[in-house]
């Protein structure tokens, strides 16, 4: 048993800083640099180098070793050589897949304004299409058939009766089930899954759909385009990958024979439709066959088109035609011009009495059915317009927007000429107003067009109609005209949407009204200005559709509101928009959403600032406080902001313990920042009194975990704040530290921890600097304990009391596992203990030097300390021994030297 007494080193912490210093040596390198690249000079034609530069005879073997820094120039090392490689691969990749420059607008630009546009709230489902075997058939055929058999019938089933969102989400799920199945080498189950989406194609059930059907089918025809084409690549690339340019003779029997097999597969699917697009999905493929397979599979396929009952399945496949076309041939005109004639020869399919008993049936009129083929003709037109010669492509010319809007005024005038018995003209100005968002008219005429426009827009009377074209003007009207437009065209919007609640059934619409306007104002005090924008958000009354307005006004606000502000027109309308998010939360919420919703509140409450006007800065915050009480991090935040204003209030109210604790230190910092000492030691107090709530496991991320490491670590940063805590005059000496001790005597840690030791040898350093005559830190205009003790000897003496009390409690939880038997965990506490003697203590007192020594040997006793950490530690001691307060530590030096030898 050691009767330890304690004596805390005297510190002078300017000195040890000059001393960690290093010494800074001005060096001058002329015109060397050790970056720049070794020069090898000839001695033979010249006589000087530059200095830096190595000097050798061209006749001589002998060199100086290259400078690693300088080799990697010539792109020769290891790593150069390899993206030298990788780079090479990838662009002979992508020259091979993009067939067409970059003056060619892409497929991908097109599908998300094709899924915007047509929609629909009608029911949609996968209908199963039996089909019978005939019996004239080879083995071998018949084998093929029975392969190709449609999916089973229970994966069928799940796919009736889904919503727009839900059928997509099902169309992707089967896009990843495709990738899925090809990964594990399951290839007739992939064609199976592309089989029975090809298949969908002709199912027109819900017509206004269509075009948006045919967008997510066809994306999972690509990728099993690119699957198949990239297994037959890799069958040809080993063990050298195919050049660029490579022909028939380069590919290998084996991918041959592979790419054969997956034609054959396809030529024996028995429908029409599904063995059309899916051998077009592969149509590359052909190049490793023959040198002419594209250009005699173009026009066969074509020509299959032909047989297709439906003109507008026949248009979208003839639109899929193409635009695989462009992808491996764009030079082959042949093929798109084919594909652009017989489009218009099935146009007189249109008035058959079929179509129209079809649109009957679906309640679709005939302008909005004509529409759906915009999309199609749009894409043939824009693939044969490709590069065309001047001389052919006149007329293609007239389809750019840049044609479109420098004589748009003409278009207008042609528009009012039109007799509106065949196509009504808010469809007319709706194709002029897509033109004109991509595509600027002339400044002159921009106010004539949009009030001519409008004045068509405005006289229509089904709320659908008028919406879908009204949506398509507001973004050229948020493009090139002021909020007072703007404020115009949405009290127009309300005006026709509002009777019989016509907004119900235009929510995708009336959200991109909102998304087209946030894209041109991001100036929120012009926004929201705008007296008609919150009575336009109102009409949002569903609740789901409300709060994604909501999250992306909110969104667009972070991102660019980069100034703080106080402007009470932006701050009473965030807190509306704010408010809609937050009550929307319930029981029934998810965590992630309500995180979501929490970042974006809170992302608005940083960017609220009063100033100095402290009483705006707190009504604002107590207005905020009730009005998302629901969010507990927004209520963090809150507490954040207002520090220190009304922490005693809110902070009880937070049902996490941990943000209870770390909010009353932080408000007790700040109080102390601005001299408040009684609140910062209520705040401290407070902080004491609720560490006996901690639990033994808190859950982190849904998963229990032992709350011991977040308390200590908590713990830790409280002891570093009370260095600065002037003890109250009314209390006893160190009573916030005694108090805390206490309650860490007395929590109940977990069984065979460690955990409150570690703490009393935390602690330990903290009463070592509490003894200097100068703290390490102070808080300016705060007289920390250094100064209103002024090294009294009752108040170190008090502070020696307690180490030695501390030290005395650490000793004997050693004692108890020497004899658990816990070697490993007691060597660690015991070098622990040693490092804290040796930094902090006055080890000229010969039991404290003695105990260090102990400490040491006891850390080394079952090989507990690793090596590199011992040698290291004497070194530094020994690096001590060498100031001139520290020669005492020589004697220490031998024997813990001795001890590490034995």
């Amino acid at each position: 048993t050691w009767q330890v007494h304690w004596r805390s080193h005297g510190r002078n912490y300017d000195t040890e800083l000059q001393r960690c210093r290093l010494e800074a040596a001005l060096v001058d390198f002329g015109d060397y640099h050790p970056l720049k690249p070794i020069m090898v000079t000839d001695t033979k034609t010249r006589r000087g180098t530059r200095k830096g530069s190595t000097s050798s005879s061209s006749s001589s073997s002998s060199s100086a070793p290259p400078d690693p820094l300088s080799s990697m120039l010539d792109g020769t090392d290891p790593l150069s050589m390899f993206a030298a490689a990788s780079d090479l691969g990838r662009r002979k990749r992508e020259k091979e897949e993009e067939a067409v420059g970059p003056d060619f607008e892409p497929w991908s630009l097109k599908r998300g304004e094709i899924l915007a546009r047509f929609t629909t709230t009608e029911k949609l489902s996968i209908v199963r299409k039996a089909t019978s075997q005939g019996s004239a058939v080879s083995e071998k055929v018949r084998t093929r058939l029975e392969e190709l058999d449609d999916l089973e019938e229970g994966s069928q089933r799940e796919l009736l009766n889904l919503s727009q969102q839900d059928y997509a989400n099902r169309i992707e799920e089967l896009n990843q089930s495709l990738k899925e199945a090809w990964s594990s080498d399951q290839k007739v189950k992939a064609l199976k899954i592309v089989i029975q989406c090809s298949k969908l194609l002709s199912d027109n059930s819900v017509i206004q759909f269509y075009p948006s059907k045919f967008v997510l089918i066809t994306d999972i025809l690509d990728t099993f385009g690119r699957l198949v084409y990239d297994r037959i690549w890799t069958m040809c690339s080993d063990p050298r990958p195919l050049p660029d340019n490579f022909t028939v003779e380069d590919v290998n029997d084996t991918a041959k024979e592979t790419c054969l097999n997956w034609f054959y597969k396809i030529a024996s699917i028995r429908e029409l439709l599904p063995r059309l697009y899916v051998e077009a999905a592969i149509l590359k493929c052909n190049r490793f066959l023959n040198k002419s397979g594209i250009q005699e599979t173009l026009p066969r396929l074509t020509a299959m088109v032909r047989g297709i009952g439906d003109p507008l399945v026949a248009a979208y496949a003839r639109a899929y035609l193409c635009r695989v076309g462009m992808e491996v041939a764009p030079h082959l005109k042949d093929s798109l011009n084919r594909n652009f004639f017989d489009l218009l020869g099935t146009f007189r399919q249109i008035s058959s009495e079929n179509v129209r008993a079809q649109l009957v049936l679906q309640r679709v009129e005939m302008p909005e059915y004509l529409t759906l083929y915009s999309p199609a003709i749009s894409w043939i037109l824009q693939c044969i317009a490709y590069r065309a010669p001047e001389g052919h492509n006149l007329i293609m010319r007239a389809f750019r927007p840049e044609f479109v809007a420098a004589r748009a005024t003409d278009f207008i005038g042609m528009i009012k000429d039109c007799d509106e018995a065949g196509f009504p003209k808010h469809l007319l100005f709706g194709s002029l107003g897509r033109s004109l968002a991509s595509a600027d008219p002339p400044e002159s005429e921009r106010l004539t067009i949009l009030n001519e426009a409008w004045k068509v827009i405005t006289k229509v009377r089904s709320p659908q109609d008028y919406i879908n074209c009204a949506e398509i003007w507001v973004e050229f009207t948020c493009r090139h005209f002021t909020k007072r437009e703007v404020n115009t065209i949405l009290a127009d919007i309300i005006k026709h949407m509002t009777p019989d609640r016509a907004f119900e059934d235009a929510y995708p619409q009336l959200q991109s009204v909102i998304r087209k306007i946030l894209t041109y104002f991001h100036d929120f005090s012009v926004l929201f200005s705008m007296e008609r924008f919150l009575p336009f958000l109102d009409m949002f009354q569903k609740d789901s559709v409300r709060v994604e307005v909501c999250k992306s006004i909110m969104e667009v606000f972070i991102k660019h509101q980069v100034e703080l502000t106080r402007d009470p027109v932006i701050l009473n309308a965030m807190l509306h928009i704010c408010k809609t998010m937050h009550d929307s939360v319930n029981a029934l919420t998810l965590e992630d959403e309500k995180r979501s919703l929490a970042l974006l509140i809170i992302g608005f409450i940083r960017m609220v600032s009063f100033g100095r006007d402290f009483e705006q800065q707190l009504s604002f915050c107590v207005e905020a406080r009730a009005t998302f009480c629901n969010l507990e991090p927004v209520l963090v935040q809150l507490i954040h902001v207002s520090l220190f204003f009304y922490s005693f209030i809110t902070i009880p109210s937070l049902s996490s313990i941990f943000s209870r604790l770390s909010l009353y230190l932080l408000s007790g910092q700040v109080a102390l920042a601005n001299q408040c000492l009684s609140q910062a030691d209520a705040f401290l107090k407070a902080a004491v009194s609720i560490l006996p709530e901690v639990p033994r496991s808190i859950s982190v991320e849904g998963k229990l975990r032992s709350s011991e490491s977040f308390l200590v670590d908590f713990i830790n940063s409280f002891l570093a704040t009370l260095l600065v805590i002037p003890d109250h005059p009314e209390h006893g000496v160190l009573y916030l530290v005694r108090g805390l001790l206490n309650m860490v005597q007395d929590y109940t840690w977990e069984d065979n921890s460690d955990a409150k030791v570690r703490v009393y040898i935390s602690a330990l350093p903290l009463l070592a600097a509490m003894s200097q005559e100068t703290y390490l830190y102070s808080i300016p205009k705060v007289d920390s304990n250094d100064t209103l003790y002024g090294g009294d000897p009752k108040f170190l003496s008090e502070i020696n009391k307690l180490c030695e009390t501390l030290i005395g409690q650490i000793l004997d939880h050693l004692k108890t596992l020497g004899r658990d038997e816990s070697t490993r965990r007691q060597g660690a506490l015991a070098f622990s203990l040693f490092g804290v003697l040796l930094a902090h203590g006055d080890l000229r007192n010969n039991k404290l030097s003695q105990l260090a020594v102990n400490l040491w040997n006891l850390s080394h006793k079952h090989g507990c300390c690793e090596t590199r950490t011992s040698v290291r530690t004497l070194e530094f001691i020994k690096h001590q021994t060498q100031q001139p307060d520290m020669t005492h530590l020589s004697d220490m030096v031998q024997r813990l030297t001795l001890q590490s030898r034995t």
